[in-house]
Order: C-alpha cells, then structure tokens, then sequence
C-alpha cells in the first residue's frame, strides 16, 4: 500500500488543492456557494492528478525514460514494486474515477457543456506523458501545468459554484498566479532530474534551457504571481490581505536560496516546500475573501 501512496505522489498533491480553493474564492466574491459543486471539483481535481501521475510513471517506463536509483522520487514500476500492468490499470481506474465525478456534477448541475473541457481535461492527464507529442517530453509541461492546474480548475470551480465566472479582476489574474505558482513545483522536480532526463533524450525545460535559468525563471514567477494579484491585495488590505504576498514571498525566495545550492535528491524537500506554500498562498486568500464578504459559517449552510 505504502508504494501506491507513494506512486500518488503526495507532495505534489497540494498543486491541484489549491486550483480548487483559489476557485472557491472567486466564487465568494460572487456571493454564492454550493456544496455539492465544490466537493465534485475537489474530488475530481486530485483524482485527475492522481491519475496523471500513475500516467507519467507507467508511459515513462515503458518509453524507457526511467531507470532504477533515478534522483526523484522512487519509481514503483522501474524499482519493481509495481508492476507495469497494474499501473496502467490503476490509471484508467482512476481516471474513470474522476470522470464519474465529472459527470455527476453534471448531471446535478444540468450544464451539460461542461463536458469539453472535461474531456479536454482527461486527455491533459494522458498527453503530458503519451500521445504522438507527450508535452513533458517536449518542453510544453510548464505551459500546460499554469493551463491545466491554473486557468482551468479556478475559473470552472468559481463557475459550476457561483454560475458565473466571478469577478473579471479577481478570477482570471488569480487562475494565472496559481498556474504559475504550480508551474514552479513541476520547475523543481525537472531542476532535480535535469541529467536522467538529459541522459535518455527527455526535453523538458530544464534540458532545454538550463539549470541557471530554470533558478532564476522560479525565482521570477513568484514575483510575477504576486503582482497580478495587486488588485485582491487592495481590496483585502483592511484585512491583512497584503501580508500574505509579502509571506509567500519570504518563504518563496528561502525555498529558492537553497535551490541554488543543492542538487539530486536533497530538491525532493523543496519540491514539497513549494506546493505546500502555494496551498498556503491560496488558503490564505480564501480566508481573506471569507473576511471581505463577511461570509458566515450560517450563510454558508
């Protein structure tokens, strides 16, 4: 049991989390909640990632880009633990899984249009490790982690919630930061597996542009996440919400201090660090809505 939970990859788990909660946000700032919406994108967002995940590690190695004592994080199916076939069955299992969740939202909901970009979303969990062109073999990744764990789950989750795609200066600044913000989680671990990757012919951006750029492109992001949230930042002031940029940034710019100085397995922490902070950024900004709208528990219920 211990191997599959480590082939769910936990630490990077809070990546997907925090689309939804940023999500939540905006649609507080709508004035409206649902439950069972909210519950049906959580559960469908980490179910979507879990199933990536057990993806990348099965496509991987049957394209033999892993090998065993690899830096990252251990590979069940390479080590042997799990075996190919099992995990190519836990995908789709799991990916079934969230699909099931995906439409009984919709079913509940009666927005049947939602269906494109589920499908869409379901395709991402494959393509980023398969497919004619798997895009973390080609330095799409980045891209399409700020599309697929920013853009999409924010503005969604703020839709099937409120009806409505939120407040425009609020929910598309805040589905860019978040993408970025995820984006340097997947920075850290292809920083971490730079050479394995480079030694089998696995373009990621890391191989492509190198380690010092990788540094400071990790370093910038959180920069730029911040700024786009200026106007969140002026509305929640009275609040405290101008400490929470100010937070992320602290412990944003330590994560990257020792990033500069480590290398191989000792980025694995790291990696962790910078999705738990990313879930700290977006839970505090949720927090600061729940504040700005004087949303009660009662209201709530």
């Amino acid at each position: 049991m211990n191997k599959w939970v480590e082939a769910m990859r936990p630490r990077t788990l809070p990546v997907s989390v925090a689309g939804v909660l940023a999500g939540y946000s905006c649609a507080l700032f709508s004035h409206a909640w649902r439950w069972l919406p909210a519950v049906c994108c959580l559960l469908f967002a980490l179910l979507a990632q879990i199933a990536s995940n057990f993806a990348n590690e099965y496509f991987d190695f049957k394209a033999g880009l892993d090998r065993k004592g690899r830096e990252g994080f251990r590979r069940g199916v390479t080590e042997g633990d799990i075996s190919p076939r099992a995990m190519r069955n836990a995908t789709f299992i799991t990916l079934a899984l969230a699909c099931c969740v995906g439409l009984l939202m919709m079913a509940s909901e009666g927005e049947w249009w939602l269906l494109a970009p589920g499908v869409a979303i379901a395709l991402f969990a494959l393509a980023y490790s398969t497919g004619p062109y798997p895009l973390s073999h080609h330095g799409l990744g980045d891209i399409a982690v700020i599309i697929f764990f920013g853009v999409v789950p924010v503005a969604l989750t703020c839709y099937v919630i409120s009806g409505s795609w939120g407040e425009p200066w609020l929910t598309w600044p805040t589905s860019v930061s978040v993408g970025i913000l995820a984006a340097n989680v997947l920075i850290v671990n292809n920083y971490r597996d730079a050479e394995d990757d480079r030694a089998v012919g696995k373009h990621t951006t890391a191989v492509i542009f190198g380690l010092t750029a990788m540094q400071r492109i990790y370093l910038i992001d959180g920069f730029v996440a911040m700024a786009l949230m200026w106007k969140m930042w002026d509305v929640t002031f009275a609040v405290g919400g101008a400490v929470i940029p100010l937070f992320y940034l602290a412990v944003h710019c330590s994560i990257w201090h020792v990033m500069r100085r480590v290398s191989g397995h000792n980025l694995n922490p790291l990696l962790g660090k910078t999705a738990v902070n990313l879930l700290f950024f977006v839970a505090m900004v949720l927090a600061a809505a729940l504040l700005t709208t004087r949303v009660s528990a009662l209201w709530l219920l």
